[in-house]
């Protein structure tokens, strides 16, 4: 008798980066897993056809801030269905994981510990909540900034290693933030993450072309901290931190890996970065290091970019922690965001967005409502991170084949956090045996819509979107009472 499967996914293009499959094939779903791959038809409780479509593993996107359940609704429609807050991390790492369950998230989830926010608490007396919009409140305060004693700095390491026993997927380290930083402070978190076997994901300093009194290179800052210590060095929006320097930051990258230290990548697809408008780096007397002006930053709840340095001295000061978009490339210059491409097209670079939570003006919040406000805000890369990379680097400039773009959406940034949590070899992946966390798209149509102005506008020629076999997303349609995310832990 045959097996009759709970969803059987009937006659798509299945694209396996790991075994290199890519033919049309039945996939049988059973039990939260794939159960089968197979070339002849199966049988199943439910079956949708999915013929022209691809069927693939669900996106893994490692650096995602929008860990709530309306951003992961944006996310599942852009095809993601493991969202991990790696860059930043939260602190105490166990907080997070224990507000995520009982809330409930349409996506999977998972947090690093975050060396901004032991160090804020230790070095500035920051309450240790584990929440973002906290961290950013602290973002511009000089004492967490700055050098620390050796006491200090072994009661930021104390805690951090308590979060990883707890289970974080790493450690979080925002150095770039806090440019006073000690370059040994840095090297001892990355010996401390090769102890326990877990990756370090690095906001970088600046680069020496920026700032030429920075303590250490931001780029030779990470390689050598992965070939003194033998930690893994995730390299986060290799992108935005380096800028026109890109190729010099990615040959120091090639070469150190050919060495053999652990040195991986990411970027996202937009000129633009978002971050909190203290961010020591958005001083109005070091724009130029990047080339930028007070009308490069554009202020989220204001709607409108800065007008001079004078009105950017006075909202850092008023709110340190209001978020603003960092407008460092421009997109209609094939000079300029030829940077982001580079950093996109690198060897097993991962697409990864920098997702940044939606955005509620002032007065009640309903973080259930479906769709969301129109006066709701973020970066359009939140919606639309993947659902760009495919029309853009594969449909448009051709610079990846369809399977790789895919594989850089999904086996490429598993594999990154695999050591440090077992859970993620079995996602990334579509063989029997995995996950059932599944993203089927049209190749021919998936893209982004949203935009700097409609910045939450889903992706579309997303038609399906599996986690652990339950459809979140189905025929393009949000199922807002799906919340069927689960923990990803180190362990």
């Amino acid at each position: 008798m045959s097996t009759v499967y709970d969803l059987v996914l009937s006659g798509g293009r299945v694209i396996d980066p790991e075994s290199g499959l890519d033919s049309v094939r039945h996939v049988g779903i059973s039990g939260g897993a794939v159960r089968e791959v197979g070339e002849r038809p199966l049988s199943g409780t439910t079956t949708v056809d999915v013929t022209g479509l691809v069927v693939c593993p669900g996106f893994v996107d490692l650096h995602s801030h929008s860990q709530d359940v309306p951003g992961g609704r944006l996310q599942a429609l852009d095809g993601v269905t493991t969202a991990l807050e790696l860059e930043a991390g939260a602190f105490p790492v166990e907080h997070a994981y224990r507000r995520a369950a009982a809330e409930g998230r349409p996506i999977n989830y998972g947090f690093s510990t975050s060396w901004a926010a032991a160090r804020m608490h230790v070095l500035a007396g920051a309450p240790a909540v584990a929440d973002l919009d906290e961290l950013l409140v602290h973002v511009a305060d000089p004492r967490w900034q700055a050098a620390a004693t050796p006491g200090d700095v072994d009661r930021i390491l104390g805690l951090l290693e308590s979060d990883l026993a707890a289970g974080a997927l790493g450690i979080g380290v925002l150095v770039g933030y806090a440019p006073g930083t000690d370059p040994a402070e840095y090297l001892a978190v990355a010996a401390l993450a090769a102890r326990h076997g877990v990756p370090t994901y690095t906001h970088a300093r600046d680069l020496v072309e920026m700032d030429p009194h920075v303590p250490v290179d931001g780029a030779e800052e990470i390689v050598r901290a992965a070939g003194e210590t033998g930690a893994h060095m995730h390299y986060c929006h290799l992108n935005s931190t380096s800028g026109r320097h890109v190729d010099r930051v990615l040959a120091l990258v090639e070469r150190v890996r050919r060495e053999g230290s652990t040195v991986t990548t990411e970027a996202y697809p937009y000129g633009a970065g978002m971050t909190g408008i203290g961010a020591a780096f958005l001083a109005p007397e070091l724009l130029g290091r990047r080339g930028l002006t007070p009308t490069s930053i554009g202020h989220l709840a204001l709607g409108r970019r800065i007008a001079d340095a004078d009105e950017l001295r006075r909202v850092r000061a008023e709110d340190p922690g209001a978020l603003a978009f960092v407008h460092q490339a421009d997109e209609a210059d094939p000079v300029a965001f030829g940077v982001v491409q580079r950093a996109l097209a690198f060897s097993d670079a991962a697409v990864a967005s920098d997702a940044i939570a939606p955005q509620w003006p002032a007065g009640p919040r309903d973080a259930l409502r479906w769709p969301l406000p129109p006066q709701v805000a973020t970066h359009p890369r939140t919606a639309g991170t993947f659902g760009r990379t495919l029309r853009m680097l594969v449909r448009e400039l051709g610079l990846l084949s369809l399977p790789e773009a895919v594989r850089r959406c999904t086996l490429v940034p598993a594999r990154i956090v695999e050591n440090a949590a077992p859970a993620m070899r079995r996602k990334g992946r579509l063989q029997p045996g995995c996950d059932a966390d599944v993203t089927v798209f049209d190749p021919a149509t998936v893209t982004d819509r949203s935009t700097y102005t409609d910045t939450t506008r889903p992706s579309a020629g997303i038609r399906h979107v599996l986690v652990g076999g339950r459809f979140v997303v189905r025929d393009g349609a949000l199922d807002a009472g799906a919340l069927p995310g689960r923990p990803v832990r180190g362990g």
